[in-house]
């Protein structure tokens, strides 16, 4: 426990102590109901004080992102809970999160990833098109030098640059094409070479 979380638990405890005395001299005429009251009361606070300390773990359980990797050739990737796939890449060894998309023609990396895998922006020429969701768009076309999952890696991979706003990076079919299979079933998504 460091100083500053010692410090937030004497913190919360003397708002504690102050909150049930308070509490107690409003209520000194019926003891009974009070040690209801201050019963309930410390379990909502013994409650929300634990919800504050697993959140991580809670969250971690309801946000399923779990990439396993069979054998040295087999990815199987769950389904979120907002219905998308996502897997996380060594693009020129910095991890970059991708949204896996089928409906995406390339791997397109949003300008922000494209700076932290080392495009500079004077290097990226917007010369072509795409078509997306949200009307088209300037693309730039790069050449990435390695991208990796797991063990498994691929150089000299083409992609493109979106000059439009996008949350996320897409992994689209110019990347998953060099799989030798892709199977979708049962909340799952396979990649096997």
């Amino acid at each position: 426990m460091t100083g500053d979380d010692i410090g937030q638990l004497l913190f919360l405890s003397l708002w504690a102590v102050a909150l049930l005395g308070a509490f107690l001299v409003s209520n000194r005429m019926s003891w009974g109901k009070t040690a209801q009251y201050a019963a309930i009361w410390g379990l909502i606070f013994v409650g929300a004080i634990a919800i504050v300390g697993l959140w991580g773990d809670i969250r971690g359980n309801l946000s399923l992102n779990q990439t396993r990797f069979q054998g040295e050739d087999s990815v199987v990737v769950d389904r979120q809970l907002d219905g998308h796939y996502y897997l996380t890449l060594e693009v020129n060894d910095v991890p970059v999160p991708f949204m896996i998309d089928t409906g995406a023609s390339e791997m397109v990396l949003t300008r922000e990833d494209a700076a932290r895998v080392g495009l500079s922006e004077g290097d990226l020429n917007f010369i072509g098109r795409a078509n997306t969701a949200n009307g088209i768009v300037r693309t730039a076309p790069v050449r990435l030098d390695e991208v990796r999952l797991g063990q498994i890696s691929d150089q000299n991979v083409y992609a493109v640059v979106n000059d439009g706003e996008m949350t996320q990076s897409l992994l689209g079919m110019g990347y998953l094409q060099n799989w030798g299979r892709i199977e979708i079933a049962d909340g799952r998504l396979r990649l096997s070479r």
